[in-house]
């Protein structure tokens, strides 16, 4: 089995182009993973997943500890078997979704209790639990359980959330050990504050772990903010191994965090866009829902090679979209999660060429015209 690793092949001024290498497989950076959350990627097969590029896709420890139960999944033959996946899979520790979800949650330094949003249950998961949890499940790549607060907030609450941070992942990696051709990453707490977040990723790379995540953004602050933590903390962090920020995002997010040196990403906005009728495309966003679209016989984009960007029309894709038809929320999920990996392979393409920069400038001017100038 291979080992754990990540090799750098390019930069360009902060974007990198590598490689993670694990026990099931590489991961070509920079890299986009879908959203399968409770065991699958909403509306789509894993195949159509697959077919549009993806290495690597994203299992929640939350959601799947609720139901079907992390020990039941690994009866069955952990989450790989379960789903049909053999790929590499990623796992959150949880601590996003108890923040978000849980109608209660009670922080110790034990860990977190939480009363379930399926069924209200009471449920307690310590740091140990967490990486227990995931190891039933089977993934390549977890994450320390971790506190997530919502922005904006105080800095003593921020503080306060960072440190406990700081001392679960201490436990983490010794509840995680070695595992031969896995990781577990650390994550990098601190709010809005330069301060926390530098002190917080200084202690991480202390700890020699094998990946690096960037946590508590995209939780309600401009994207400007979310921009200038990463100025701060990218640079602090360790060159041969991989960054990871989560729950992002837009193209535009994604685009922009590269050009700071963010190696991965997830995000559930391709398909829960694609449920609600909106698409992303090269010329930017398109509303499926607006009326000028109704006899519109252009597909969404004659150069995805993918069906659902080019072989339904716009004027289709519309009707299915109005009369609330699970096909049209079937397509745009496809299409959009096809343009995610396209815009990923693109980017990859522009830093192993040096012209980064052009790339991006181009690609935003194209979405700041807008799909009207295509007509």
């Amino acid at each position: 089995m291979a080992e754990f690793g990540f090799t750098l092949h390019a930069t360009d001024g902060g974007a990198r182009r590598g490689t993670v290498t694990t026990g099931r497989g590489d991961i070509a950076t920079p890299a986009f993973m879908p959203v399968g959350t409770a065991g699958t990627v909403k509306g789509l097969y894993l195949d159509q997943v697959k077919g549009a590029g993806a290495d690597i896709i994203l299992g929640n420890t939350y959601h799947l500890m609720l139901r079907p139960g992390a020990e039941r999944i690994d009866r069955l033959g952990g989450l790989h078997g379960f789903i049909g996946w053999d790929g590499p899979i990623l796992t959150d520790s949880g601590g996003f979704q108890v923040m978000s979800l849980s109608a209660l949650r009670q922080m110790s330094e034990k860990g977190v209790t939480f009363k379930s949003h399926v069924d209200g249950a009471i449920h307690e998961m310590s740091p140990e639990r967490s990486i227990e949890i995931q190891g039933l499940l089977g993934s390549d790549i977890q994450m320390q359980l971790d506190e997530c607060v919502a922005l904006p907030t105080d800095a003593e609450t921020m503080k306060a959330a960072m440190e406990l941070s700081l001392r679960w992942a201490e436990r983490c990696r010794v509840a995680f050990g070695e595992q031969p051709g896995k990781a577990m990453f650390g994550i990098v707490q601190g709010g809005d504050d330069e301060k926390l977040r530098v002190q917080s990723a200084e202690a991480l790379k202390a700890m020699d772990l094998k990946g690096y995540s960037i946590g508590g953004l995209a939780v309600g602050e401009p994207q400007e903010v979310m921009l200038a933590m990463l100025d701060v903390v990218c640079p602090i962090l360790p060159a041969h191994k991989p960054r990871y920020l989560m729950g992002v995002g837009t193209p535009q997010d994604l685009l922009r965090s590269v050009a700071r040196g963010v190696d991965m990403f997830d995000c559930v906005m391709p398909t829960r866009s694609g449920r609600h009728g909106l698409a992303f495309t090269r010329r930017g966003r398109v509303n499926l829902k607006n009326a000028r679209h109704a006899e519109d016989h252009r597909p969404l984009d004659d150069e995805m090679n993918c069906p659902a960007s080019r072989t339904y029309s716009r004027a289709y894709l519309h009707h299915l979209i109005r009369s609330g038809e699970m096909l049209g929320m079937m397509l745009l999920s496809w299409h959009n999660t096809y343009y995610y990996q396209w815009l990923m392979a693109e980017m990859r393409r522009a830093i192993e060429q040096r012209r980064f920069a052009d790339f991006s400038a181009e690609t935003e001017a194209m979405w700041e015209a807008g799909d009207i100038a295509a007509l």
